[in-house]
């Protein structure tokens, strides 16, 4: 009699205890599918900032592609144009010739930068979105960098030595009496010390060099930041 009961209250007990573990592992389920959700959320939001920035970059990018291209054409051109004597130089040349402007070219890197320096990176689930992410930041150095350089060509080299051989007063109104005194009586350029100059041939040159370069690096960048969206939308889509 008293194993007869021992046996009921041993498996009252057992189911109790059953029911009590069912029960936290509902729970546990219910509060891991709510943190999933959670986390889901936090995802896609980081998601979709990281999207329109890339979205940014790629049209910021196609522009400054056409850009470089066409300055490379027009440092070519220059290039054409050392030892030309300068009853031979039209006024198109000669603007070709101290051409000093540059672009350049902004890249956001605000959403990718806070995703690398915070723990947002421990809510995306993709190990080769990770990967990708990761390295974007090496990628952006590289073309700021190289933009860099190009500049300081610029400023520090190539606007040195066409000052000292070109007068700024040949931008002036050409039919304007308020300028005619330092037309007549000031110091005249002279394109052919700036054409034979060594530094100048050198920087131009140079220049040239990092452009080709800095196209390179732009195309590359381009193609890493259209893997990165094509991946990041699928993420998006992602149930």
């Amino acid at each position: 009699m008293k194993l007869e009961k021992f046996k009921t209250y041993f498996i009252y007990a057992l189911g109790e205890i059953l029911l009590i573990v069912v029960g936290l592992l509902i729970a546990w389920k219910i509060n891991n599918m709510n943190e999933t959700r959670k986390n889901r959320v936090v995802e896609i939001k980081i998601y979709k900032s990281l999207s329109q920035e890339l979205d940014t970059n790629l049209v910021v990018l196609d522009s400054a592609i056409v850009e470089y291209t066409r300055s490379i054409q027009m440092l070519q051109n220059t290039i054409n144009y050392l030892g030309t004597q300068p009853n031979k130089l039209t006024q198109d040349a000669k603007s070709l010739i101290v051409n000093l402007n540059y672009n350049k070219t902004i890249v956001r890197d605000e959403a990718i930068n806070s995703i690398n320096a915070t723990n947002k990176f421990e809510f995306i689930e993709s190990d080769s979105l990770k990967q990708l992410i990761s390295a974007y930041p090496n990628e952006l150095d590289s073309f700021n960098n190289q933009q860099n350089k190009i500049e300081n060509i610029i400023t520090d080299r190539l606007k040195p030595v066409i000052e000292k051989h070109i007068s700024l007063m040949e931008i002036l109104p050409q039919n304007s009496y308020n300028y005619q005194r330092i037309k007549n009586f000031g110091n005249q350029s002279n394109y052919p010390e700036l054409l034979v100059s060594r530094e100048y041939q050198n920087s131009v040159i140079d220049r040239l060099l990092q452009t080709k370069g800095q196209l390179t690096i732009a195309k590359n960048l381009k193609e890493k930041t259209k893997t990165i969206a094509t991946k990041l939308n699928q993420e998006l889509n992602r149930p």
